[in-house]
């Protein structure tokens, strides 16, 4: 909150975004990006300030302490511009246009943002955070605002001459010329996992140095680039990563979850903020990994990761929140670093002896004399190096985490950003689904029901089009492309986990909605923004995966699914038109199209339809759950349904008409372009009949003490 408590509250007081309020009482004249604004901003000629930041976000703290509290500062902005805080979580829209035009000005991007435009809202000038004074070359943010201020009353030709010229650029950024139809091939997908295995960093694992970033498409098309290939380097390239990943200090060893990235090359110090999507896309790739090779450490990594979000991140009503801060009490990473004296004190000597030397703790520190914890070195060689039994050490760990984490508890924790986000809720929905079924954990399946549940009753408006943010029991904002193509996406996850019909019913009524609303019908593909949506400086389009996967990737993963359980040929060619529309996109930047290839790679294999009948109440559909989820299977879709839902599902999912379970039994019909074999009987069967499938090998044992 601010350090101005008793300061009047500006316009930023009336809204729901915890990132809008931190700055409800800066002397700024801020306001919501709204037609009051725009319309000021008109009226008195004057250039917009447009400052675009999120809650969680180390810089934007620094950037508002020093200059937006400062009543200096504020003044020259409330003199010269017409002010606009935008938090870029409630508007991915306008940070991607805006941030394309940063970035074309100035070679980078991040955030904070700070752009000035036209009141045509043209963008002409821009950066990213501005000291408050001159320092390192840098020009201080007063010196900035009056440059831009002279600028606008001596040169105003040519500012606005340039502004016309970046719009121009932005708009002509978002055409592509779609590629041809059947020209994406399974070589494009050897080509992008070729260029991954150049950047991998095979000391530390990940792409590329400092600073480090986790890409769990990347390495979730790796996955599949193995499965489908027998390409060994590639396993090894996911391996490698997760594993020192889940060692490092990115990973959080007391309470589970990831951090956003590593500031290093090592994965040791991260910024210490946590983000629900992060966090959902990495507990599925361990799931996956976990699929795919049976180590019990990726599932326990994956389970700690989603029992953080059970425990911290999910509101009582079901959904789940968005972000944890980095800071707490103002210092970065203060909730979560510790001191050598600290340790032992909790610990005592012995105890916290071996702790400290197998988290790597220190008298001088690893960060800024404090410890991150992180495990340099294999708990099986420490145990072998002190002749200790190795399932020993680890549950004294277990132990003496449990404490460490109750003293945590009880510190100061850092702000949490409880707005609950469609998009962002449908990734969860999917990695809780897909997680509970694979590591057999009922509560994350239930988790999944409870905010697909929310969701659908609290983000969905009584003409079926989706909102994008609930805070405070109100749900705002019309809904984006990646809102509806991972709330698709999840559903239809959590439909192959449970059966139950509200889901898929759901997905194909928001399929049919996304396709009215966001389809580019000339050129393919998707606008990320609906028909519907205010009119903006462009209509952008997401076809680059960042820290989530795009759009437009998304609503083809989203609807090659959906297609190959319904068997609907329009959600189909709509869907591979998307991966289509993308073509140059995947051929030039193939390290920002994972999400593309992965549903590329499932549109061009062989896709096998389950469909698994049983008597309702048959104790042997908890076991062919198990049997389906257990392998690594990225290219079957399931049809589970007790005798009653398939009667009531026959006309959706057609995988379920005439499917009866044979001589009340379990029964399997295993299809492939819906013509189906013969079908299998009982538990046996459905084994048999997924060994044949998966070229998986059988898991090793369960048991096995994990890192």
């Amino acid at each position: 909150m601010s350090h101005h408590a008793n300061r009047r509250a500006n316009r930023l007081a009336g809204e729901t975004s915890p990132y809008l309020l931190q700055h409800a009482h800066n002397p700024v004249d801020w306001y919501p990006w709204g037609p009051e604004a725009l319309a000021r901003a008109k009226a008195e000629d004057r250039p917009i300030f447009l400052s675009i930041g999120y809650s969680a976000c180390h810089w934007c703290h620094v950037m508002e302490r020093e200059s937006f509290e400062d009543p200096d500062i504020a003044a020259l902005m409330n003199e010269h511009f017409i002010n606009v805080k935008v938090d870029r979580e409630e508007r991915p829209d306008l940070d991607q246009i805006y941030m394309s035009a940063v970035q074309a000005m100035t070679g980078h991007g991040g955030w904070p943002m700070s752009v000035f435009l036209t009141p045509d809202l043209q963008p002409f000038f821009g950066g990213t955070y501005f000291p408050p004074t001159d320092a390192r070359g840098m020009a201080g943010f007063p010196r900035v605002l009056l440059g831009v201020h002279r600028a606008w009353l001596e040169r105003r030709p040519e500012i606005l001459s340039s502004a016309a010229g970046m719009t121009e650029q932005l708009r002509a950024m978002e055409s592509l010329a779609p590629g041809k139809p059947g020209g994406l091939t399974f070589g494009h997908i050897d080509a992008a996992a070729r260029k991954l295995l150049e950047h991998f960093d095979a000391r530390h694992g990940g792409f590329g140095d400092a600073p480090k970033f986790p890409h769990p498409m990347d390495l979730r098309l790796l996955l599949r680039q193995h499965a489908r290939t027998g390409d060994n380097r590639a396993l090894q390239a996911v391996r490698l990563t997760l594993d020192k990943m889940a060692r490092g200090g990115i990973y959080d060893h007391l309470g589970g979850g990831f951090a956003r990235y590593s500031t290093d090359d090592r994965w040791l110090v991260p910024h210490f903020e946590k983000m629900l999507y992060d966090n959902a896309l990495l507990a599925t790739t361990y799931v996956e990994a976990y699929q795919l090779t049976g180590d019990m450490e990726y599932a326990h990594v994956a389970t700690e990761t989603l029992y953080y979000v059970l425990g911290r991140m999910t509101d009582p009503a079901g959904g789940f929140y968005s972000t944890e801060d980095a800071d707490s009490e103002g210092v970065e990473g203060k909730y979560y670093v510790w001191t050598l004296a600290e340790v032992l004190e909790i610990l005592g000597p012995e105890r916290g002896k071996t702790f400290a030397e197998v988290y790597d703790v220190t008298e001088s520190g690893n960060w800024e004399h404090r410890n991150i914890l992180n495990l340099p070195r294999p708990l099986s060689e420490i145990a072998t190096q002190h002749n200790l039994n190795e399932l020993s050490l680890f549950s004294t760990l277990a132990q003496d985490r449990a404490k460490l984490l109750a003293v945590r508890d009880r510190r100061v924790p850092p702000a949490k950003d409880t707005k609950i986000l469609t998009s962002w809720n449908g990734l969860m929905i999917a990695a809780m689904a897909v997680a509970g079924r694979a590591i057999i954990f009922p509560k994350f399946v239930e988790a999944a029901s409870r905010a697909a549940g929310f969701l659908l009753d609290n983000l969905r408006g009584e003409d079926g089009r989706l909102l994008h943010t609930y805070k405070d029991g109100v749900a705002r904002l019309n809904g984006y492309l990646d809102d509806y193509a991972n709330l698709i996406d999840g559903l239809t996850r959590l439909y192959e986990a449970t059966g139950e019909p509200r889901w898929i019913v759901a997905a194909i009524e928001l399929s049919d909605v996304m396709i009215a609303e966001f389809a580019d019908e000339s050129q393919g593909g998707f606008h990320y923004t609906g028909k519907s949506h205010e009119a903006l400086l462009t209509r952008p389009k997401d076809h680059f995966d960042n820290a989530t996967p795009s759009g437009n990737a998304m609503a083809a993963t989203a609807l090659l699914r959906l297609a190959a359980l319904t068997g609907r040929e329009d959600l189909h060619r709509t869907g591979r038109r998307a991966l289509d529309a993308v073509q140059v996109v995947i051929e030039t930047v193939p390290a920002a199209s994972g999400q593309s290839l992965i549903a590329l790679d499932f549109d061009l294999s062989p896709v096998q339809e389950l469909a698994i009948v049983a008597p309702d109440d048959d104790p042997e559909m908890v076991g062919a759950m198990k049997a389906v989820y257990r392998p690594f299977l990225p290219h079957v879709v399931v049809a589970p349904a007790t005798a009653s839902q398939a009667t009531t599902l026959a006309g959706q999912v057609p995988l379920l008409k005439d499917r009866p379970a044979r001589d009340g039994k379990l029964t399997t019909y295993v299809c492939e372009r819906f013509a189906c074999k013969e079908p299998v009987i009982g538990l046996a069967g459905l084994t048999g009949a997924l060994a044949g499938l998966s070229g998986t090998p059988p898991a090793g044992p369960a048991d096995a003490p994990s890192r």
